[in-house]
């Protein structure tokens, strides 16, 4: 989307951010969240202290979408990052996960990461595995029927990396 502008959250963006995860919490799809999360618990988990929040926007204001970015690991695994993203249902399929992932990627560059890594990509997010592929990432690991998903059952898990050198 030319029309896309990716700014940090702000402290009013909470329903907006509810808005947004809340969905894809409850479907239970994707996220090792608890279906049932509150909505404050939620804005919480996604916005918590060691988490940069981002959040797409179109040219109305409208929040489509929104990635998080943190240190994968603490101590000697701190140069890794890990970001998490959601898009609105309505936004799906129009590049908005695309251009937060690039966003993500240079945000990852300028805080002095060295890598990205998805630790639980759900194996029936075929889209999310193919836009990551597209930029680089690759499978590292699968973790086999890690994840109970709502309607397919016990799925694999994989583990994706993208290294910046």
């Amino acid at each position: 989307m030319s029309d896309l502008a990716i700014r940090p959250a702000a402290p009013g963006d909470g329903a907006a951010l509810a808005g947004l995860i809340l969905p894809v919490f409850r479907a239970g799809e994707t996220y090792t969240i608890d279906r049932d999360i509150p909505e404050e618990a939620a804005v919480a988990y996604w916005t918590a202290p060691d988490k940069t929040v981002f959040v797409a926007e179109d040219e109305a204001g409208r929040a489509l979408g929104t990635y998080y970015i943190r240190p994968n690991q603490q101590g000697g695994g701190a140069h890794v990052c890990n970001c998490g993203f959601v898009t609105a249902a309505e936004a799906q399929g129009k590049g908005v996960a695309r251009a937060m992932l690039a966003h993500s990627l240079d945000q990852a560059r300028a805080q002095g990461y060295r890598a990205m890594q998805f630790n639980f990509v759900v194996e029936t997010n075929t889209r999310a595995i193919a836009i990551w592929q597209q930029a680089g990432f690759e499978v590292v690991g699968r973790l086999p029927g890690a994840f109970h998903h709502p309607a397919e059952g016990y799925v694999d898990a994989l583990v994706m990396y993208r290294s910046f050198l």
